[in-house]
């Protein structure tokens, strides 16, 4: 691979930088300990996406109730919602906090503000462009996971209330990324805090009939997400309508202008590539372990689920990251931008090997919670032993994936996805169909695509990715 050289520092000191004119929030995010500043920016983000990974495990358990063939379904239509999910708070929410962060960190308020409505165009498009792809294509694509008769059934149900509601998730997504980008993430995080302590006992409600909601089964689940993604939605909007936040929602700020829609869409297109290759590398694991039976497909989803409590606290750290990496990267502190992302891989190595090894070694713990049938505890139990331990590198990939979205600097993120899914379909489909592998086969392939992706990316940035594209800009 082949960086532009680093020729000198490319920081300009903040004393040079009139912090007189930024908000205090900016101010500290180009001065404050990197350490102290991760962890403090993090911390309410950690509480609010372990908080909404229960609120994904506790479907799971009351889905679990319904039978293995509700579990089987919930694992066909898991892909879709991790990509609905990952496209608008990943690919476009990391896309509007970095743009936001980098404007607030070049002193551009105007700019800022004019990006929220921005921000909200592009929730509106996102929304409409899964609609229709779903209604075009949704059956046969469940389908080609391995879905048939009552399982399509009921994956269907669960997609149209979710695609047909949409909006509201891809615009409570949009809206929390704009208060991460300005550094907010208190509030952010307090909204889903909220959402997800209200979504539980409604998803509870809606799928099993409970508080005497009517019983509607999977698609229960997918009605509370909507429901609840409609409040949060409305509560994002209102705060920033208010005085105290660094950029507005103003109606003098609306109207469409593209190079600030381009600005996200620089960032966003790229990113996006990122959750289809990594849904991409789950449908296809999902295809091949769908051959193996119902049992099969019903243990793979609670493992695949399990991952909830390890992505909530990457997630948090790298969308800190995206903050902190792109408002230092607006103000040219380059060197720093690049401190801050070995501070956050650290973090997020330690958490997410640590939480794989944990749950490998002790499966007996939590397995049993959401199945009863043997078959499937086997499968679950499997992959976690198989995959756990490369959650480590999992974490350092996604947590720079993140990072490099703030430096604006996407294509060794998606190189390294591009190879994660290479190595893990493309190695366990071989070994499956062409040497006549098993389960475990599948599962050592995943695992080893995690660590390609984690490794390619960590190297690209230690090698200069960054500033090659500042150079670039420059």
């Amino acid at each position: 691979m082949r960086f532009a050289p680093v020729r000198g520092p490319l920081e300009v000191p903040s004393i040079l930088m009139t912090l007189a004119a930024m908000d205090n929030r900016t101010k500290l995010l180009l001065e404050a300990p990197l350490g102290r500043l991760l962890l403090s920016l993090t911390a309410p983000n950690t509480a609010a996406f372990l908080v909404q990974a229960s609120v994904n495990l506790t479907e799971v358990w009351f889905v679990s109730q319904l039978g293995t063939q509700s579990l089987a379904a919930m694992a066909l239509v898991f892909p879709l919602l991790i990509l609905t999910q990952t496209m608008s708070g990943g690919a476009l929410g990391g896309a509007i906090s970095s743009s936001i962060a980098r404007n607030l960190g070049a002193q551009k308020v105007v700019q800022a503000e004019k990006l929220i409505w921005h921000a909200i165009f592009a929730a509106l498009a996102g929304a409409s462009m899964f609609l229709l792809l779903f209604a075009v294509g949704g059956q046969a694509f469940l389908a080609f996971l391995g879905g048939d008769g009552d399982l399509i059934s009921l994956a269907m149900d669960y997609c149209w209330v979710l695609f047909i509601g949409g909006f509201v998730v891809w615009l409570s997504s949009a809206l929390g990324a704009v208060f991460r980008g300005m550094g907010l993430m208190g509030y952010s995080a307090g909204v889903m805090v909220l959402g997800a302590g209200l979504q539980i006992p409604l998803s509870g409600g809606l799928i099993l009939g409970w508080f005497g909601l009517p019983a509607l089964g999977l698609a229960g689940a997918a009605l509370s997400t909507i429901l609840v993604g409609s409040l949060m939605a409305i509560l994002f909007l209102v705060k920033l309508t208010r005085a105290g936040v660094p950029a507005r929602l103003r109606l003098d700020r609306f109207g469409y202008e593209h190079a600030l829609f381009e600005q996200i869409l620089k960032v966003a297109r790229p990113a996006s590539l990122s959750p289809i290759l990594t849904v991409a590398t789950i449908l296809g694991l999902t295809a091949l372990v769908g051959q193996f039976g119902t049992a099969a497909l019903a243990g793979y989803g609670i493992g695949t689920r399990i991952e909830f409590l390890m992505i909530p606290i990457v997630f948090s750290i790298g969308t800190a990251l995206t903050t902190i990496v792109g408002t230092n990267v607006g103000a040219g502190a380059i060197t720093r931008a690049e401190r801050a992302g070995w501070w956050g891989s650290g973090f997020a190595a330690a958490i997410a090997g640590g939480t794989g090894i944990v749950l490998a070694l002790l499966p007996d713990l939590w397995i049993p919670v959401f199945t009863d049938d043997s078959a499937t505890y086997e499968v679950a139990k499997q992959y976690i032993q198989t995959v756990g331990p490369a959650y480590a590198f999992l974490g350092i990939g996604l947590v720079l994936y993140f990072a490099s979205q703030g430096a604006a600097a996407m294509t060794w993120p998606i190189i390294g996805t591009i190879l994660r899914f290479i190595v893990s379909v493309g190695l366990a489909a071989f070994w499956v169909n062409q040497t006549g592998g098993g389960l475990k086969d599948i599962f050592i392939a995943g695992a080893i695509g995690m660590v390609s992706f984690g490794l390619v990316i960590a190297v690209a940035v230690k090698m200069g990715a960054w500033r090659r594209v500042l150079n670039d800009k420059n």
